[in-house]
């Protein structure tokens, strides 16, 4: 074992002594300029990715429609049933009444600007007996059907904000009614001509101004002056009576003046219990019948009142619930217009019933 170590010890010591003389060292010359090195590779500092969620964009997107619209919609049914036996020894007369009121209203706002939108719609009917009189001469009672309110109204107002109480637009109104309407309960059977219809009268008005609005929650009145004006009256049916200041043989006439509006919308309660609402309108024409060469001629009893007295329109609405879906509406107008009548005309309206309403704020 000795002699094999010995053996192996020596065996290395000569390949590596044959190795050491097989390797030669050359002189390198190296050059003294130093290499400069850049980096190109341009560095950013990387965030927390965010992923795209088609549901969080649909709510975000409902929020802003949301908070930029405001909707309001009402509709309310009332009625009333009267009847008696032939034998009911007291004076009495069956009556049927029904009125249906639908109201709308839709507001949109964005920066400064905004446009407000509403609808109404009534319609009343009621039966109760008129006298006539057969081929015979003989005198019977019977029962008709005769309505009582009639009115669709239709208003937009886009305005834009001067400051935080003062803007700048537009109004335009147009209004008419559904059915004919006579002036007695038997007119109809009679074959006497309507006094109204749709589009008989139609009363359109435009106008352009200043709006300012109260700064105060307990009194939100609204006050509109517009220096220009139009108020157009439209009058479709030959049937009707021409008694809407419209010349003859013509369907239209246009007026130019100025008109004054106030708006008064309250609501007591955090339920809304009560609320109370305000319109005044007013029109002052000094420019008469634009479309026709020849004015409108006043008849004599209109004559002296003829642009001296404007145009009034007078809406108060005040609302009382009971309950979610009962309600009582008390509603009174005051109009007056020399061109049709140079009396002032009043209705006054109670009614207790169903009524709905939906909002989205």
């Amino acid at each position: 074992m000795k002699r094999f170590l010995f053996a192996t010890c020596v065996t290395v010591l000569y390949f590596t002594q044959q190795a050491s003389a097989q390797i030669s060292v050359e002189d390198v010359k190296t050059d003294n300029d130093k290499e400069v090195f850049t980096n190109d590779v341009k560095s950013q500092q990387m965030e927390a990715a965010e992923y795209f969620s088609l549901a969080r964009y649909r709510a975000e997107r409902a929020a802003i429609r949301r908070e930029r619209n405001t909707l309001e919609f009402a509709a309310s049914l009332q009625g009333s049933l009267t009847a008696f036996s032939d034998s009911w020894q007291s004076s009495g007369d069956n009556a049927i009444a029904a009125i249906a009121n639908i109201n709308f209203k839709h507001v949109f706002a964005k920066g400064d600007f905004s446009i407000t939108t509403t609808a109404v719609a009534k319609f009343g009917y009621n039966r109760m007996k008129a006298e006539f009189v057969d081929e015979a001469g003989e005198k019977y009672t019977e029962g008709v059907w005769f309505k009582n309110v009639d009115e669709i109204s239709v208003s937009t107002s886009p305005q834009w904000k001067m400051t935080k109480n003062w803007s700048y637009g537009t109004i335009i109104k147009f209004r008419t009614q559904f059915a004919r309407g006579y002036t007695a309960r038997a007119d109809k059977r009679n074959g006497v001509d309507p006094i109204s219809n749709f589009m008989a009268p139609g009363y359109l008005d435009i106008s352009g101004g200043f709006t300012y609005t109260l700064p105060s929650k307990k009194f939100p009145l609204k006050v509109n002056l517009a220096p220009i004006a139009l108020s157009a009256v439209y009058v479709e049916d030959d049937t009707v009576s021409k008694r809407y200041g419209v010349a003859e043989g013509k369907t239209s006439k246009y007026e130019g003046g100025l008109s004054l509006q106030l708006d008064f919308d309250r609501t007591w309660g955090k339920s809304g219990w009560l609320r109370y609402r305000s319109t005044a309108f007013s029109f002052y024409g000094w420019i008469s019948d634009i479309s026709s060469k020849k004015n409108f001629q006043p008849t004599d009893a209109q004559s002296k009142y003829r642009h001296v007295l404007p145009t009034i329109r007078w809406e108060n609405t005040i609302d009382i619930k009971a309950s979610k879906y009962f309600s009582t509406q008390i509603y009174f107008q005051l109009y007056y217009n020399d061109a049709e009548r140079s009396r002032l005309q009043m209705q006054t309206m109670l009614s207790v019933g169903l009524t709905y309403t939906f909002k989205n704020k």
